[in-house]
């Protein structure tokens, strides 16, 4: 980069760090600010993760290769219709299945679960690096047995869209709002259930 005397040269990806710095910062609320982001460059530079809290704290879907569709279906199977299951107990059947214990502690992390682990509220953010519409779609398949177009009841749908763009933390609670309200008022039938399709083939629907 050239510079005058007249001009201050700055870094061509330091506005983006910058960026990046500032919204993780925001995002964590770090009660001390210097030694958190000393821990959070520190990171950077090394190439971990840093120190973020929710919706900035993303692995990569690399990590999680293991934890396949199939995997989280025999999980599901296992934790039958409990709504709430010991976290002592899922992570026994999550040894069992020969998974990451490191993916397992980041679920737990993300979600700040303890004892009582809310069963949907895990599975949706087991899926979580994936994206919004992929971790519907797969929690589809999941939840209803089905790899043809599976249906769900549309509260279900509801319950996790709103859980997941929460984790997000980069989708508005309006646009989920005007998004289910499409949803339940276009495309729901009587039987209140929706498909994979009504939500990754409408040109109507955007999650993300």
């Amino acid at each position: 980069m050239l510079c005058t005397n007249k001009q201050k040269c700055i870094l061509p990806k330091l506005r983006e760090v910058l960026i990046q710095y500032t919204k993780a910062a925001i995002q964590t609320q770090p009660p001390d600010l210097l030694q958190w982001s000393a821990d959070y460059f520190t990171a950077v530079a090394l190439g971990d993760i840093p120190p973020v809290k929710q919706g900035q704290e993303r692995r990569p879907w690399s990590k999680w290769k293991d934890l396949t569709p199939e995997l989280l279906k025999v999980l599901h199977q296992r934790v039958g219709r409990r709504l709430i299951i010991n976290a002592d107990e899922l992570a026994h059947m999550w040894k069992s299945l020969n998974l990451p214990k490191d993916l397992f502690a980041s679920v737990i992390n993300v979600g700040y679960f303890t004892e009582e682990i809310e069963w949907l509220k895990f599975l949706a953010l087991a899926c979580r690096p994936i994206g919004v519409v992929k971790t519907l779609k797969i929690l589809c398949e999941v939840l209803s047995g089905d790899y043809d177009d599976p249906r769900i009841p549309f509260s279900t749908l509801q319950f996790l869209y709103t859980y997941i763009a929460e984790k997000d933390g980069e989708i508005s609670a309006s646009h989920v709002r005007q998004v289910l309200n499409y949803l339940e008022q276009e495309i729901i039938g009587p039987d209140g259930l929706i498909k994979v399709s009504d939500f990754t083939q409408n040109p109507q629907v955007r999650l993300e």
